[in-house]
């Protein structure tokens, strides 16, 4: 009896041994022959806002039944097994509970919905070949649809996973991934890094952090194991996207999966066979191994309109009339969806039909679609050596500037245009400005080494110093200063100190664009040099802007000492420019502030001789809107002559967003040699100067062509006496400022299009007036804006689409108005900086359409007025305007 006992342990002992050892082998799921699994299954799609909805979310969900069982296993290696997939019994509902009138599928069938074809499709059998718990082919036939595969493709993604931790890179239908799995007893969690996905749908996004859109993605499924195989899977997959300048315009996908094992029964045996190919092809010749990275679905739109029924719809909005209300934004964003999918002659035919009044901002819609087709078509419309053409030709410019995603084909354009013949100077101008800030649009995307980018670096780097004329250098310098090209920062700083003022101030303010940590020794140097006039006299407006290079490059304590030291030599106003930029910087707390705190410690530099200066001449910054999405923030910098006449007024204002920067919008207003309209001395190094204004802007990151108001003395004298105090335009027309588009490939096989865009309607103006009656001079930049920015995301499976689309609008009107009057010394100066009431509007809208053309539509929308004010500058700016308005009644 003891030595049956000792065999009959040790026979529990061996067995039970060898059971552990086979499950510490296993790599993956391992099925049992003549095994059916059955399982039910359900995929679940939410579309919604991303803080939820009480109208709930759209999208539906789709059940079924599952049977899967072993068809093949390899002899000599239990890991590599052939599966066997069948659907039936296929449930389609909605998402959302709701009543009849909101449900799309009352009173449908699956059928019906589906269709008999794609219905039988679906629930015909498909297999799977594993190996070690990774999915090394998926079956099934050419000849459905991909949406039918797609949905194959969903189910097999739940059987691929490995029973121990770790972290692998795996394909499946999300794409190429990398996937983190934490095993536990009978459970295993896998994690899917979905920014990590590669997949052979690739969409495109804004350059700019602050007017781009951000998302969050997490991927999470957890399986429970039973005897080696699922007991049940359970996967969620979110995605967030949001605008990063307002994140409540924001929206979010839900895709939920479960699979759950609802009994056993005997199944079929399995088959004999030396591969897997072999196999396959003895249960039926038409099985292919297809993929499991799904490939990429063409979507017809059924019934949507042509693009010139829909240019007809929309030309009204495009008025320029209508371009401060927000229909010309939103009918801009419509229209640029309709010109990506429309062939160049459909584009030409709307070019060509367009009135002279709506051309123009066609032409922008046009430029900023960014398709092959849409580049053609205004390449073949346009004439570059008719001068008459200048409006057009420069509103395509400046769309090609302001585009969201170039590429090297519109690079090229652009470079073939500056080679060739072109009828206008101007137009000359802002192609080479135009291609230096689309060669810093590339190099961020990693596109610096191209062939036509190093082309166009060449001749904008050797530009500035192949010519001695004068707006050809200017030109060169301003393509410089829109590329941010690290090579240019010598030749930059070369000409930082011309004697040619206009080269010294674009090389200035385009070295104060660059990252601090590229201004080197060398560099603040020259600018020193330049500030302290070490080797020649300088113009004022050149001074200042150095001044503003060393107070933004990290300045060290004895640069910040010798600027302090340095005020009370400095002409009268430029004393008092650089003491009010200083207390600006220490009252805005900029990053010199704290340098600048420690120089005030030695009473040399800080006393009242130095800080008791008087002028007009003023710096102020301030905050626009402060808020967890976004800081805006604005800069007022106002330089005199001594005479009291401007010299420079420069406005700026910047957004932030993410730790990114963004440099929305620069209007500089420079004037010199008015001196002899009053009879005044002109300042130390400003005697020779010729009589001259003019306007520069800034926007978006865009350097633009500058416009002349006058220049020389007669051409002054003629435009006083015809003045008529209308502003001039600098930039009008329609701007994509938000362009991010991308599909989202979802485990569970279906597919989701994300479009989100950004359109503005913008007119910037400016004027200046001189009353030599009065003894006074007025200058006005007047900013008039409409904002539309939406976002899409739509699930379309053929049989069912569902979507929803977030947006927010606004109108606005920005006006900056400087009033002088030099009857007396010091003169009166009054600045305002006026922000109309404007309304914001916020809308919500969820869809759902079927093919047969039943449809259902909710919009929601909340609106409110932000009041109206004006923006606080300094002090003494109050009490001048109290005077100045007093002594003009």
């Amino acid at each position: 009896m003891l030595v049956r006992a000792v065999f009959w342990i040790c026979a529990v002992t061996c067995v039970t041994a060898s059971t552990k050892g086979d499950a510490a082998a296993a790599a993956g799921p391992r099925l049992h022959n003549n095994q059916l699994y059955k399982f039910s299954y359900t995929t679940e799609l939410l579309l919604d806002k991303a803080r939820g909805s009480k109208e709930g979310s759209a999208g539906y969900r789709i059940s079924s039944d599952v049977n899967i069982n072993l068809v093949w296993r390899d002899p000599s290696n239990k890991e590599d097994q052939l599966i066997q997939l069948a659907i039936s019994n296929v449930r389609i509902e909605p998402a959302s509970q709701g009543s009849e009138k909101n449900n799309i599928l009352h009173g449908s069938t699956t059928e019906s919905i589906l269709g008999k074809s794609k219905l039988a499709a679906l629930t015909k059998p498909f297999l799977v070949h594993l190996k070690n718990g990774k999915t090394k082919a998926f079956y099934s036939y050419w000849s459905e649809p991909s949406t039918i595969r797609n949905l194959k493709r969903g189910i097999t993604s739940l059987l691929q996973f490995q029973i121990h931790t770790g972290k692998v890179v795996e394909n499946d239908v999300s794409g190429r991934c990398t996937v983190q799995y934490k095993a536990a007893e009978g459970q295993v969690t896998r994690t899917k890094f979905l920014e990590t996905c590669k997949t052979s749908e690739t969409g495109f996004t804004t350059h700019s952090t602050v007017l781009g859109v951000s998302r969050k993605s997490s991927s999470v499924t957890v399986f429970k194991l039973e005897d080696g195989f699922i007991k049940s899977a359970v996967a969620e997959e979110t995605h967030s996207l949001a605008v990063s300048a307002r994140r409540s315009t924001a929206a979010k996908i839900v895709s939920r999966q479960t699979l759950l094992l609802v009994g056993k029964e005997a199944g079929p045996m399995e088959m004999a066979g030396k591969d897997v190919a072999g196999v396959v092809k003895s249960i039926d010749d038409k099985l292919a191994a297809v993929g499991i990275v799904p490939e990429k679905l063409k979507t017809q739109c059924k019934g949507c309109p042509t693009l010139f029924e829909h240019w007809q719809v929309v030309q009204k909005q495009l008025e320029p009339a209508s371009l401060s209300k927000a229909t010309a934004p939103r009918s801009f964003l419509g229209f640029i969806q309709s010109i990506r999918k429309a062939s160049k002659d459909e584009i030409l035919k709307v070019l060509k039909s367009a009135s002279k009044t709506t051309l123009p901002q066609v032409v922008d819609a046009v430029t900023s679609s960014q398709t092959p087709a849409s580049l053609d078509a205004m390449l073949e419309f346009l004439n570059f050596t008719d001068a008459k053409g200048l409006v057009l030709q420069e509103r395509f410019l400046y769309a090609c500037g302001f585009a969201s995603h170039p590429n090297e084909k519109m690079l090229t354009a652009l470079l073939n245009i500056a080679k060739g013949k072109i009828g206008s100077t101007e137009i000359k101008e802002s192609v080479v400005i135009i291609m230096g800030a689309l060669v810093h649009k590339l190099c961020l995307k990693g596109s610096c080494d191209l062939p036509t980018v190093v082309q166009v670096k060449n001749m904008i780097l050797e530009g500035p110093e192949s010519t001695n004329v004068e707006s050809e250098v200017q030109m060169y310098l301003l393509a410089l200063k829109n590329s941010l090209l690290p090579e240019a920062i010598p030749i930059l700083t070369r000409f930082a100190e011309s004697e040619v003022g206009s080269y010294s101030t674009i090389a200035l303010t385009a070295l104060q664009r660059y990252d601090v940590h590229l201004i080197t020794p060398e560099v603040k140097q020259t600018v020193n040099r330049v500030y302290h006039q070490n080797r020649r006299i300088y113009e004022k407006n050149v001074r200042a802007a150095a001044a503003d290079v060393i107070l933004s490059s990290n300045p060290s304590y004895m640069e910040v000492k010798n600027l302090l030291l340095s005020i009370g030599d400095l002409p009268h106003e430029m004393n008092k420019y650089m003491l009010s930029k200083i207390q600006d910087i220490l009252r805005f707390q900029m990053p010199a502030s704290k340098t600048i705190r420690q120089a005030l410690k030695d009473m040399i530099s800080h006393n009242y001789d130095r800080f008791a200066k008087v002028g007009s001449s003023s710096s102020y910054s301030g905050f626009m809107t402060k808020s967890r999405d976004v800081t805006s923030t604005y800069s007022l910098d106002i330089l005199y002559s001594g005479s009291g006449i401007l010299r420079r007024s420069n406005m700026n204002i910047y957004g932030s967003s993410q730790g990114s920067m963004l440099h929305g919008l620069q209007v500089a207003i420079e004037a010199q040699g008015l001196e002899t309209l009053i009879a005044a001395t002109p300042d130390e190094g400003e005697e020779d100067l010729e009589s001259f204004a003019g306007m520069s802007a800034l926007l978006f990151d865009v350097q633009l062509r500058p416009v002349t108001f006058f220049k020389g003395y007669s051409d002054l004298m003629s435009k006083m006496f015809s003045m008529t105090g209308e502003p001039m335009n600098v930039v009008k027309g329609l701007i994509l400022l938000t362009d991010h588009s991308e599909v989202i490939q979802l485990q569970s096989g279906l597919k989701a299009s994300a479009e989100f865009q950004g359109g503005l309607a913008i007119d910037i103006s400016g004027g200046m007036e001189i009353s030599l009656w009065y003894r006074e001079s007025k200058t006005s930049v007047n900013n008039r804006a409409a904002l539309v920015v939406t976002g899409n995301v739509t699930v379309d499976m053929d049989f069912l689409r569902a979507g929803l689309e977030v947006s927010f609008e606004t109108e606005a009107s920005l006006d900056f108005i400087t009033t002088v009057q030099f009857s007396e010394y010091p003169f009166l100066v009054c600045m305002q900086m006026d922000k109309a009431t404007f309304p914001v509007s916020e809308y919500f809208t969820r869809y759902e359409s079927l093919p047969s053309g039943k449809s259902i539509k909710s919009r929601k929308g909340k609106k409110q007025l932000v009041p109206g004010s004006e923006f606080p500058l300094h002090q003494e700016n109050s009490n001048m305007c109290k005077r100045v308005f007093e002594s003009s009644w």
